[in-house]
């Protein structure tokens, strides 16, 4: 059953999820988060992203963000599109990529099943966008994100995982620039 989740106000901050197929674990090589986070950064550049946190977890990406020309749902469609056909192309590639027919095996079979793809597929289709009303709804999704890495065990403290914007906020190194939420941007 399709799950056809919208973005109602488009000019709204926004909290999404998004997971590979079969929750499959891709993000366990650094091509591949690097991947993932120079196509944010690009989006963030030339495409009209404002990125106010993300998390790039091993099955599955958090974000949240707006975008500048009030198009959230196609912004997100591009920026799953673009990573899918990078992706799958560098696990094609990889040499060093020790699951790859098993992982492009899953994907095809995702891509068998799904009619809106012509041969494999990367993520799931299902988004859930949820739009974020006030600060404090946005600090709550802000902490979610930061603590998913401690509560899945990979790390005992949020800015301890790379590729999270834990570390944006705590003032540490940062993988992925990100925007700064101000009080113009959410209702109160």
């Amino acid at each position: 059953m399709s799950r056809k989740y919208r973005f109602y106000n488009p000019e709204g901050i926004y909290f999404v999820s998004f997971a590979t197929v079969y929750w499959l674990d891709v993000f366990v090589r650094q091509n591949y988060f690097s991947t993932m986070a120079e196509s944010l950064e690009y989006c963030r550049k030339e495409k009209g992203l404002l990125l106010f946190a993300y998390c790039i977890l091993p099955s599955h990406v958090h974000l949240i963000f707006k975008d500048k020309n009030n198009d959230p749902g196609n912004l997100l469609k591009e920026i799953k599109t673009f990573t899918s056909k990078q992706l799958q192309a560098q696990i094609k590639e990889n040499p060093r990529e020790s699951r790859k027919e098993w992982l492009l095996w899953f994907m095809q079979r995702a891509g068998k099943k799904n009619s809106n793809v012509k041969k494999s597929q990367f993520w799931q289709q299902n988004n859930k966008p949820i739009e974020l009303w006030s600060r404090k709804v946005i600090e709550q999704k802000i902490a979610y994100i930061h603590n998913n890495p401690v509560e899945s065990g990979f790390v005992t403290k949020p800015e301890q995982w790379k590729y999270s914007s834990a570390s944006n906020y705590a003032k540490m190194e940062e993988a992925i620039e990100i925007d700064k939420i101000n009080e113009r941007l959410y209702i109160k």
